[in-house]
């Protein structure tokens, strides 16, 4: 069975996180990803984070599956011209560099279309064209110029980053999308363009919902928010809401049994309005489902906490499982508080193939995530990361139709390992 990107060829120029999410995926598609690494470092994440010495760090294998890893020092004039003859054979180009370095390596966008015309050059970049486009974004940053961060926490505390890396995978993400986009786009158009995604707007569009409610609070206070059954006014901006629901229902996260020792004996609850009055039973509270505090969704509004500190009082006698068990036999929307150990040993996520155990020749078995988009017609494998530099003379002999002459001068000019030219002189 063929995969979705067979016969694409990917240069991948990305390291740390955002770009390498964005080319997994691709490799995970079926894309012939080759890694374009420094001589004698590599990526970067190959060493942070080590947990174990002189092992590439699972910050940078669970980042880099089926992708080929070649060495190639772009300043030297002979890794100049092999990423030429490189370009000439690829179908996509990968950055994340920092503003202007792929233009001062010598390969600006136009530089690269008269060598291919045919090529997406795709890039990730912390902001897009504005006041802040040459700063460098991390993750958090991300997070916090996009709105994710003023809008998350507590309304009595200060700005909080999410643990879900929304800025660097899920630019990674939309970058992917795009690229995919740009190669269909190219069946009919016969040329290539260019793709970007900043960081900022990434992380703003996956908290596209607070600005949806910065505009809704012109014209009143946000009635499904925690301060509005407490009377506290709004300000200007949205506030943090804690853990209410973002959308329409209101929803809490709620102890169970067993918080007093563990931190993640927890259940997220929806109070939806059509299973309203089987909440009720469940609760034991059946008198509400005629209340006229209870009865109505609008009602509701403004008794959530003290609808939610009943439900609680609820949870706190069963375990989050066996909560979760005894609302879904009602439709009542819940779902446990999942630790990442709990995850790592969920067989059903082992099944589908969403967590994969994978044999490293220097790390041994790890775990990591697998593919989360499944399709039916193109299975997924997860192939280890590469050594640095691993596959150099494959890559060369196979795209560029390198003799062994040819590779002996390459090796020797130092540009795919400027040691061994320093050595020979």
């Amino acid at each position: 069975m063929t995969k979705a990107l067979d016969g694409v060829r990917v240069l991948d120029f990305t390291h740390v996180q955002s770009g390498p999410t964005c080319t997994q995926l691709l490799a995970w598609f079926g894309a012939d990803v080759i890694k374009i690494e420094r001589p004698g470092s590599g990526d970067i994440t190959r060493g942070q984070l080590q947990d174990i010495p002189h092992v590439d760090s699972l910050y940078f294998t669970m980042l880099n599956h089926n992708k080929r890893s070649i060495t190639l020092d772009t300043k030297n004039p002979k890794g100049k011209e092999l990423l030429t003859e490189l370009i000439k054979q690829c179908d996509v180009l990968v950055e994340n560099f920092g503003p202007g370095v792929l233009d001062r390596m010598g390969f600006p966008w136009e530089t690269i279309q008269a060598i291919n015309p045919k090529m997406i050059v795709a890039s990730i970049k912390g902001f897009g064209p504005g006041p802040y486009e040459d700063c460098k974004v991390y993750e958090n940053v991300a997070q916090c110029t996009g709105g994710a961060a003023s809008t998350t926490g507590f309304r009595d505390g200060p700005p909080l980053v999410t643990g879900a890396q929304i800025g660097d995978s899920g630019t990674g993400l939309h970058l992917a999308l795009g690229i995919v986009t740009a190669l269909y786009q190219r069946t009919r158009t016969g040329r290539g363009q260019r793709v970007t995604a900043a960081m900022q707007d990434g992380v703003l569009n996956l908290t596209r919902v607070k600005l949806r409610d910065q505009q809704r609070l012109a014209h009143g206070p946000l009635k499904e928010y925690s301060q509005f059954g407490e009377d506290i006014p709004f300000g200007e901006a949205v506030p943090r809401a804690g853990n209410d629901s973002g959308g329409g229902q209101p929803g809490r996260i709620l102890k169970c049994k067993g918080s007093e020792t563990d931190p993640n004996a927890y259940i997220y609850v929806i109070t939806q309005a059509p299973v309203w009055e089987k909440i009720c039973d469940v609760i034991g509270e059946p008198e509400w489902k005629t209340h006229p505090d209870y009865a109505k969704p609008a009602a509701r509004l403004k008794h959530l906490n003290a609808i939610f500190a009943r439900i609680e009082q609820w949870t706190m006698t069963k375990t989050k499982f066996e909560a979760m068990d005894i609302l879904n036999e009602h439709d009542i929307p819940c779902g446990p508080i999942l630790s990442m150990k709990e995850l790592m040993e969920d067989e059903s996520l082992r099944a589908t193939g969403t967590v994969v155990e994978v044999d490293h020749p220097t790390r041994g078995k790890y775990l990591s995530v697998g593919n989360p988009i499944k399709m039916s017609d193109s299975p997924t494998e997860v192939k280890r990361s590469p050594l640095l530099g691993e596959h150099t003379d494959e890559v060369l002999r196979e795209v560029l139709g390198f003799s062994d002459a040819q590779l002996a001068d390459a090796r020797a000019s130092g540009a795919l390992d400027p040691q061994r030219q320093a050595a020979a002189e």
